[in-house]
């Protein structure tokens, strides 16, 4: 009898995991080739380029079926940068015993543009951060289908971080920092690090235990998160996650980006071809599992120091 009730849990354990939703390659690689396509004309903010890429990722959240952010009436936070019109995207998945507590996963899909000149005039961006931006889209689809998230999750697809994180500034002036609970920022997971496959580092590590709630989550895989170690490059103050930051906020920086050696680092040749897919679809795989305590309301994250606003 107990041999029986075994195998047959067993198999009812095996059919919960296979139920799980997938973060595929081939969704992977889709996202990405379309973000990095030259059609984007390298995303600049302020150019037909980037609008062409908020197009594409609204149709991305439409898709898969988030809401509106608060006060919206589509998937664009408007505003103006530098006297301009520019855009965040933002989509929203209701939490369902906490939704008035916030987690956030963000990217920025802006890039440098295009350059006369050359034979190559296009800054394609594919690392830097189409690769963000595709696990952003990728992890909405996946906590869509997961549907299991207690807390609201916000996707962001940030704007004009390249020119002073503009868009970050905006979205941060804009929400209640106290309800935000945690901040998911991913930025350049297209190359192994320096620890090579199955490896992340986190910004800011020693400033909350965000980085090892995570660790935790992702014990006994293969995958591992380490601390930043490039701390002389201050890569915590450079991304959008400093927004929130500066007001307490557990926001952190997801990353692969080797500082010492990227050769394709702001340079026309961050191609999709440079990149291992293979890796950032098992990175992607990584935060999603290593976020899910948070997601479903069992760890929050201390809070951090306040920083001072730039």
């Amino acid at each position: 009898m107990k041999k029986y009730l075994l195998v047959f849990l067993a198999c009812g354990f095996l059919g919960q995991a296979q139920n799980k939703p997938v973060i595929s390659k081939a969704e992977v690689v889709r996202i990405e080739t379309e973000l990095a396509s030259d059609k984007m004309q390298g995303r600049k903010v302020f150019t037909a380029g980037i609008d062409s890429a908020s197009v594409f990722i609204e149709k991305e959240f439409a898709k898969i079926g988030l809401d509106y952010y608060k006060g919206l009436n589509s998937y664009r936070q408007e505003f103006k940068g530098k006297g301009k019109a520019a855009n965040n995207v933002i989509g929203v998945l209701k939490g369902k015993s906490k939704p008035e507590e916030f987690v956030v996963f963000s990217a920025h899909y802006d890039h440098l543009g295009t350059i006369s000149g050359s034979n190559d005039t296009i800054y394609n961006g594919a690392n830097d951060d189409a690769s963000g931006t595709t696990a952003v889209i990728a992890l909405a689809q996946y906590f869509k289908e997961l549907n299991q998230n207690e807390r609201t999750i916000i996707f962001v697809a940030f704007t004009a971080e390249e020119v002073g994180g503009y868009g970050s500034g905006y979205f941060s002036k804009n929400i209640n920092p106290e309800q935000v609970v945690a901040m998911f920022n991913i930025e350049m997971i297209g190359t192994e690090s320096k620890w090579n496959k199955n490896s992340a580092y986190i910004t800011g590590f020693e400033k909350s235990d965000f980085g090892t709630i995570l660790q935790k989550n992702l014990k006994g895989t293969d995958f591992n998160f380490y601390p930043d170690p490039y701390p002389t490059e201050q890569l915590f103050y450079r991304s959008d996650n400093a927004r929130l930051a500066a007001v307490g906020v557990p926001a952190h920086t997801i990353s692969t980006s080797k500082m010492d050696s990227e050769p394709n680092y702001h340079q026309l040749s961050d191609e999709v071809s440079t990149l291992d897919l293979d890796n950032m679809t098992e990175i992607i795989k990584a935060i999603a599992l290593s976020s899910e305590s948070i997601i479903n309301g069992k760890d929050t994250p201390k809070r951090i120091e306040k920083l001072p606003r730039n």
